[in-house]
């Protein structure tokens, strides 16, 4: 039985290829979670300040 080492580089290769790619998407998805978090935050104080805009006045 003779051993495929080819094989072997080829597999290892992959998993080391495919280890990096996640770890790039991983990093991707909580940069987009941080902008995300952004975009809400200043949508937020977007809605506060029209409903105080709209609010009636209290004298």
């Amino acid at each position: 039985m003779s051993h495929d080492f080819d094989h072997d580089d080829r597999s290892s290769a992959t998993t080391v290829f495919l280890a990096a790619e996640a770890a790039l998407l991983t990093e991707r998805v909580r940069m987009l979670r941080e902008q995300l978090a952004d975009v809400d935050a200043r949508i937020q104080e977007t809605a506060d300040k029209l409903r105080r805009r709209s609010a009636p006045c209290q004298s």
